[in-house]
């Protein structure tokens, strides 16, 4: 027997995935930028200066991925490599002019938009959607995860009320504190 929720989580799962490949492919497609590279071009302008290490800390990549990014950036001249000279033996990345103006004309990321809006949810919100998403990324990290239901269709709940009536009528299972 199915849970009458199912169908409804893979959809809202599904899109979350498609907004985020619309988003790429606009990226792709208007600016020739993959959004890892508008998010490390971000992070660099708010730092002026940073070594590749402090990058990809800062922007939750890794050294590699970082390093591959920024040969691709510096071969279109949207940013410059250069030696640190206190220590000639870190490099020290900058934007250059292009990157600025690449910037400039480039939209904000999805996540800048979702987290602006995220902020302004009430903090026990913003708690429960931490909680079910940490839930949802252990599920889909399961070596044994069916990915079968993903490509069935079926009836989407008429009204998302029904959820959170659900979620009232089990509070003594709510892991996340209320505020009232």
């Amino acid at each position: 027997m199915t849970n009458r929720f199912e169908e409804s989580i893979l959809r809202s799962l599904r899109r979350m995935i498609r907004a985020l490949d619309i988003q790429s492919k606009h990226l792709a497609q208007r600016h020739h930028l993959t959004g890892p590279q508008l998010v490390c071009l971000r992070q660099i302008q708010r730092a002026g200066e940073i070594t590749p290490g402090e990058l990809a800390k800062s922007v939750s990549l890794s050294q590699g991925t970082v390093t591959g990014i920024l040969e691709r950036l510096e071969a279109r001249g949207l940013v410059s490599r250069s030696r640190d000279p206190r220590d000639r033996r870190r490099l020290r990345v900058s934007l250059t002019e292009k990157g600025e103006e690449t910037i400039r004309s480039a939209p904000s990321p999805l996540q800048e938009d979702f987290i602006a809006r995220l902020a302004a949810l009430p903090e026990g919100e913003q708690a429960m959607i931490d909680w079910v998403l940490s839930r949802v990324v252990e599920m889909m990290e399961a070596s044994n995860l069916d990915a079968a239901p993903m490509l069935s269709t079926g009836p989407m709940l008429a009204d998302h009320r029904e959820v959170a009536a659900y979620h009232e009528a089990s509070v003594d299972d709510d892991p996340v504190p209320r505020e009232d």
